[in-house]
């Protein structure tokens, strides 16, 4: 059966001697990361091009380290917590993420609230640092927590700038209606998200859009702080702050011009 997954294209790491029973579990796990679902022992066994009996003794060792979780309804295999947790050890590697946490602490004292960083991730925007707000009181983002398409500030500015396409990768569910596109187009227009009570009552948020070279939207500057005290319109001295902050990390990562949507 022929296997349709390079371990390595880096012909360097090729002429170096490895662990070959490394490379051969590691096909289960490049499988379900090219399909992007949970599979059967026999489907993702097939896609690793190996026989069932042979895949199911890697998957016992990737799920006592967490790479790999099997579902106890279905008996799918998925990617696991310690997946997850690389992949997001990943994101916050990455040059804009580590160029917009040296602007966090900073930001965190103009805006007054908590502050944080959101990418798109594989199940949708996600918080990958935060700063605590200089108030006494202040709403905590945590780490890893993904934010929904509607109702956040963070999950409607991706929705507004990435393509239904990129949407749906992640979110298969999302559904993008007439009253949907009119707050996206007022999104764009603003160039900031607002959430104001949206998922939790008495939690509001602001959210502007970082882009790079391409122009393309790497992350969201996001500021969550209480309802009552935080300030989350468009033309609001939080909201032109954040929007400042964005705009120079844009500039530095080498952003020309306003981006676009093209679905």
């Amino acid at each position: 059966m022929s296997n349709a997954f390079n371990i390595s294209e880096n012909p360097d790491m090729k002429a170096q001697r490895g662990i070959q029973s490394v490379e051969v579990g590691g096909r289960l796990l490049l499988a379900l990361v090219h399909e992007g679902r949970p599979m059967a022992l026999k489907d993702l066994a097939q896609a690793a091009g190996m026989a069932p009996p042979k895949a199911h003794p890697y998957l016992v060792s990737f799920g006592k380290l967490g790479l790999i979780a099997q579902d106890e309804a279905s008996g799918h295999y998925g990617l696991g917590p310690l997946a997850m947790q690389l992949g997001l050890i990943s994101l916050q590697q990455s040059d804009p993420v580590r160029l917009a946490s040296a602007q966090l602490p900073g930001l965190a004292d103009v805006v007054g609230q908590t502050v944080g960083i959101a990418v798109w991730g594989p199940r949708g925007a996600t918080i990958v640092r935060t700063e605590p707000g200089p108030l006494p009181v202040h709403v905590a983002m945590r780490h890893g927590t993904v934010m929904s398409l509607r109702g956040t500030a963070s999950g409607t500015l991706f929705a507004a700038w990435l393509s239904h396409a990129e949407i749906r990768a992640s979110d298969p569910g999302a559904v993008f209606d007439a009253a949907f596109e009119r707050d996206l187009a007022a999104v764009r227009d603003a160039g900031i998200a607002t959430a104001n009570d949206g998922v939790v009552a008495g939690v509001s948020a602001l959210a502007a859009p970082v882009f790079d070279a391409g122009n393309r939207l790497v992350l969201s500057l996001t500021a969550i702080g209480p309802s009552a005290s935080f300030d989350v319109r468009p033309d609001g001295p939080p909201a032109q702050a954040l929007k400042a902050a964005a705009a120079a990390l844009s500039r530095q990562l080498g952003a020309r011009s306003a981006a676009t949507r093209v679905d």
